[in-house]
């Protein structure tokens, strides 16, 4: 699963991966419904939580 994704992704690419728009994607780290790591005033996902978060109940979740 996202295989050609690396291991730490960023925002725009947690949207693309999950066919999503960039704002709902920040949305879902900024809620901490997809866990992230900041870096400075960067953001990074990393690919283990990308897909925790796709394999649990919580993708149920309304945006």
């Amino acid at each position: 699963m996202f295989n050609q994704y690396p291991d730490v992704l960023t925002v725009p690419q947690v949207a693309e991966a999950l066919r999503i728009g960039r704002a709902a994607a920040y949305k879902l780290v900024n809620e901490k419904v997809i866990g992230s790591v900041r870096i400075g005033k960067t953001i990074r996902v990393p690919k283990s939580n990308l897909i925790a978060y796709v394999e649990s109940s919580r993708y149920n979740v309304s945006l």
